[in-house]
């Protein structure tokens, strides 16, 4: 049995938000230009260049990824899809594998992105793996509050702490329906 089960906030999530959502970022925090819209996804500015899943500053390279944060008392996994900064042969490495299938083997890389709650998370090294076929690649931490929260799982209590902080605070949805 799912031991979150047992509470009411965590039915609630199931009940009015269809369970878990994950937490997106739009861009590396270090671009410097226009952000993203639907309408545009990919942004050029000189020899800079932002698409969904890849990003080129400079001389800096990037790759869009997911950290899995499991959920402590579920089978539910968080996923953040924060960018990684990493060597220029394994951006191009990648870029041929999304292009025609080439392997990637994965990569160390640097966070790129401030994750809610993970104070100095912005430039923390972590590995990158190949996610499943189609997917982004995976991040790994390896020391720090960000390998513990992987190895361990995040609580209810921090997973909507972690959407506040995102943004997206949905306590008032959580709490006990007015009588």
């Amino acid at each position: 049995m799912n031991l979150l089960a047992l509470d009411a906030r965590w039915r609630r999530l199931q009940e009015k938000f269809g369970g878990v959502f994950d937490i997106g970022f739009d861009m590396p925090s270090a671009w410097p230009h226009a952000e993203p819209t639907a309408e545009a996804p990919e942004v050029s500015a000189g020899e800079d260049r932002l698409a969904p899943e890849l990003c080129r500053l400079g001389e800096a390279r990037f790759l869009h990824a997911i950290l899995p944060l499991p959920i402590r008392g579920s089978d539910e996994v968080l996923y953040l899809a924060p960018w990684a900064e990493v060597p220029s042969e394994s951006f191009y490495a990648y870029l041929d594998h999304i292009s025609d299938g080439a392997p990637f083997t994965g990569s160390p890389a640097r966070l790129a992105n401030d994750l809610p709650l993970f104070p100095g998370s912005l430039g923390q090294e972590v590995t990158l793996e190949p996610g499943g076929e189609g997917a982004r690649p995976l991040i790994l931490a390896t020391d720090g509050p960000l390998a513990e929260a992987q190895d361990e799982g995040i609580s209810l209590d921090q997973l909507i702490d972690l959407y506040a902080a995102a943004g997206q605070d949905i306590r008032q949805a959580l709490a006990a329906d007015e009588a």
